[in-house]
């Protein structure tokens, strides 16, 4: 991913008050499990918790506006509903662990670090890659420890754990998505990596083309396809992921010199087709396959993929946009309009890393074009926060530290969303460019644009049905504040149950209240169990109105509960 752009050149604060018992959720450092993975499931329904009743509990249906309530004109206008994702790179320890074969601990322990400050910062989801080279940052597959976790491919944790379940735990407990990011191409990094005995390319050696120092999958071949599918399946499968997540490695960016040697697969496979087609033909197939084998295990898993941000230039198809830079379609055989346009894809990350001023790519043009042509699906984008205060950038416009910010408005801006389509979030490359606050982006999010909480999008193609609403809530003042309880509802029509809650606090009585707007978010509340709130922050001299909906996994909000509490 952080090659993409060389390619292109060779061509408010984390939820303040307290909540269910805070909205930062706590933290559980779990002893590494056994060297065996439970298949995920949801947690048991807990019994509700009694209280005597001080306020009469009052369901409302839900309404977009109200009279009177006026929004905080001191920061940026805030969705609430908006994706607000980072990438977590393994490879070469970009981001995470941050040196080979730290002890278990140490690397739980740099987890915990970067969740906790992405939460902090605004962040709803996280992008972990967990298959660098054909490789492993999980326990239950069949494609050995990769050695960016141990120093040794296929040397396992010790003390034993398994990373993955661990931050999917960890990210879920502080109300996070977590998607499995994958590389596709990738069966080695370089001559120089490090490969266990049983590692695929030793077993498969026909499956290979080389090209550079590294050895790719020849994505031509069914069966290649078939073993990639197999491998997502199985994740799915054994872990409880939000999403299954691809980048925009397919077949390679170009290396002066180099051809890709794919002709037997060619002549064997090619249907008619010239080669050109053919690939193109190929990553299609891979990209249904991997869609069908997420969906035939978990239909409510998402899948999405982050290509490089441009399709075509206008100059090479009337469609394509005013650019004049690298192009996916052609350079990596990677149709990516079609994957949104026909609905192959739940949501498409353009890698758009690139300033407003960059003549041969404009971050506005992409954006306006990718959200034209992504209808019907999640758009979210890609931003280059890496390349923020990069003195060998070419562009002097990644020293401005307003260049993120602008950004971020831009893709926000709702009267050019009403012409050329939404923009649903953003992702950021990569994590560490976050943590250590490059061109004082993290502050920028965490005080301003990203001050107030946000609720991942729902995705209504894959669910449109709502749990139903929070049963028997209460409100009690007590010595530490307003007490908050309920009951967890009974199961939807499509038998879901609530996921998390989303508590709301308006000051005084309204005929309506906004609950589309996150300045009263007070807490988000992650586990269907996680009943009982404390709102620290109320003032005893103030009368209060509260609201509670639940949520289920896909983010559909059940219709408003409401209790007052003089």
């Amino acid at each position: 991913m952080f090659r993409a752009t060389v390619f292109f050149v060779c061509f408010s604060t984390l939820l303040l008050a307290i909540g269910c018992h805070s909205r930062r959720a706590p933290v559980v450092v779990k002893t590494p499990p056994a060297a065996t993975k439970p298949v995920a499931k949801k947690p048991p329904v807990t019994p509700p918790r009694s209280a005597s009743s001080v306020a009469a509990t009052r369901p409302r249906p839900p309404v977009d506006t109200v009279a009177y309530e006026m929004p905080d004109m001191s920061v940026p206008a805030s969705p609430k509903r908006e994706f607000r994702a980072v990438w977590i790179a393994t490879v070469q320890n970009i981001d995470w662990p941050s040196k080979k074969g730290l002890p278990t601990s140490q690397q739980q322990q740099e987890m915990i670090s970067i969740l906790d400050m992405h939460r902090q910062a605004g962040l709803n989801a996280v992008i972990m890659q967990v298959r660098a080279a054909a490789d492993a940052f999980y326990a239950e597959g069949p494609e050995p420890w990769s050695e960016w976790l141990t120093g040794k491919q296929g040397k396992a944790p010790d003390p034993f754990y398994d990373p993955m379940e661990f931050i999917i735990d960890q990210a879920h407990s502080r109300g996070m998505e977590f998607h499995a990011w994958l590389n596709l191409d990738r069966g080695t990094f370089g001559k120089t990596a490090s490969l266990a005995s049983d590692h695929i390319s030793y077993r498969k050696p026909e499956w290979f083309i080389t090209y550079g120092d590294r050895k790719l999958f020849n994505l031509g071949l069914p069966e290649v396809r078939t073993y990639v599918a197999g491998i997502v399946a199985n994740i799915v499968r054994n872990y409880d992921v939000d999403g299954i997540h691809f980048d925009d490695y397919f077949y390679p960016y170009a290396i002066a010199g180099q051809t890709i040697k794919d002709d037997a697969a060619y002549r064997k496979y090619y249907n008619g087709m010239g080669k050109e087609d053919w690939r193109r033909s190929n990553v299609d197939k891979l990209v249904l396959e991997l869609r069908d084998s997420v969906k035939a295990v978990n239909p409510y898993c998402k899948f999405g993929i982050s290509p490089f941000g441009i399709w075509k230039n206008v100059k090479s198809d009337p469609d394509g946009s005013a650019t004049t830079g690298g192009q996916a379609y052609y350079e990596l055989y990677a149709d990516t309009r079609k994957w949104v346009r026909q609905g192959w894809v739940d949501y498409i990350v353009p890698q758009v890393y690139f300033t407003t001023e960059f003549s041969r790519a404009p971050y506005k043009v992409l954006v306006d074009w990718w959200a034209k042509n992504s209808i019907g699906r999640h758009l979210y984008i890609g931003h280059g926060a890496y390349r923020l205060g990069n003195t060998r950038e070419r562009d002097p416009a990644w020293m401005d530290p307003a260049q993120m910010p602008s950004q971020i408005r831009y893709l926000r801006n709702s009267a050019l969303a009403a012409a050329r389509g939404p923009v649903h979030g953003s992702i950021y490359f990569s994590s560490k460019s976050l943590t250590t606050n490059r061109m004082g982006v993290r502050d920028s999010l965490q005080t301003s644009l990203y001050k107030y909480p946000a609720l991942v999008p729902p995705m209504t193609w894959i669910d449109s049905i709502p749990p139903l609403p929070v049963r028997d809530l209460k409100a009690a003042r007590t010595d530490q504040g307003v007490e908050l309880y309920w009951q967890s509802p009974d199961e939807a029509r499509d038998g879901d149950l609530a996921s998390y809650y989303v508590v709301y606090r308006f000051e005084g009585r309204y005929r309506q209240y906004r609950t589309d707007n996150p300045e009263r978010i007070l807490s988000i509340c992650p586990g269907e169990d996680n009943t009982r709130f404390i709102d620290r922050t109320a003032d005893p001299k103030k009368k209060y109105t509260y609201i509670v909906t639940a949520f289920d996994r896909l983010h559909n909000e059940s219709r408003e509960i409401q209790v007052w509490i003089n």
